[in-house]
């Protein structure tokens, strides 16, 4: 994975802190080549990776990306599954039995309105590798080599106990899409306890870490002991405390931290991504200078 990972969350006025500005945001961005534009900033700066949703509106933006021809052609993009609004939605405006007209299988939804338990216990892990091949439909084509699970549906497994169903989506995202499986958590520690007793080992862990504990289910010591332990590969989402951190002290922290392999931020403004790329890559070097220094020393 790439030190430094572009995100989505601007483009779909997701904002922790303002209302406001999710609203500003949603509209900046309601075409998809003011997306598209802002990928490109990020792409100019050196950020070739770019980690988004599997959000409707990926389809047009990825259709965008597929044409661009050589600008786009060692981009890789990395689906996070499921876009859990959309079915939100749906139960709204379609009401439940609406909402699994919608997405479920015939034969499936026939089973279920019959209440055939039987069957149903039978083909649920069938019905996940579904809904996942749905969700990923529209990135055929692209460079996606790592696939994340959402952090609403990983969590939920995770407090239900139900290895069976994470074990299944983990063989499924590496024998179907020769990819590696990645999880969004906001518990980190139960996380990764709950992976390796289902022998998921040394897995790739997106959660939150940020200087004021924002998210850090478990707190932020039980996350800086597991970044020591090298026992996951880690990519630091909410970095910035939701947008409550100062930039240069938010970065200092997160990048002064062992184990974290990638760092993930959004924005939408050209001056704010050139801003954070280049203070990232500026704390990388002075950490790499101070374990340089650290071994010299014991070394001497």
């Amino acid at each position: 994975m790439e030190r430094i990972l572009f995100g989505d969350n601007q483009f779909f006025g997701i904002n922790h802190i303002s209302d406001q500005k999710s609203r500003e945001q949603s509209i900046l961005f309601r075409k998809d080549t003011a997306i598209l534009n802002i990928l490109n900033v990020a792409k100019t700066a050196g950020v070739n990776t770019f980690m988004c949703t599997t959000h409707d509106r990926m389809k047009g933006v990825n259709n965008l990306i597929l044409n661009s021809g050589k600008l786009y052609a060692d981009y890789t993009i990395y689906p996070c599954l499921p876009y859990a609004h959309k079915y939100a939605n749906a139960v709204t405006e379609l009401g439940f039995s609406g909402a699994l007209k919608e997405f479920m299988p015939n034969d499936f939804l026939g089973s279920l309105l019959k209440g055939s338990t039987a069957v149903i216990t039978r083909n649920y892990i069938s019905l996940m590798e579904l809904f996942v091949d749905a969700e990923l439909k529209n990135f055929k084509g692209l460079n996606t080599p790592v696939i994340f699970l959402q952090n609403v549906i990983a969590d939920l497994l995770l407090g239900l106990g139900m290895g069976d169903v994470i074990k299944a989506f983990d063989n499924h995202i590496r024998k179907k899409y020769k990819a590696e499986p990645g999880y969004i958590t906001m518990n980190l520690p139960a996380m990764l306890e709950f992976l390796n007793k289902n022998e998921i080992y040394n897995p790739i862990i997106c959660t939150s870490i940020n200087v004021d504990g924002f998210r850090m289910s478990g707190g932020k010591s039980a996350y800086e002991k597991i970044l020591s332990s090298g026992k996951c590969r880690v990519i630091a989402m909410q970095i910035f405390s939701g947008g409550a951190a100062n930039t240069s002290t938010a970065i200092e922290y997160v990048c002064s931290l062992p184990g974290i392999e990638s760092i993930l931020f959004g924005a939408s403004k050209a001056y704010h991504i050139q801003e954070t790329i280049d203070l990232i890559r500026k704390q990388d070097i002075i950490q790499f200078h101070k374990i340089s220094s650290n071994h010299l020393e014991s070394v001497l």
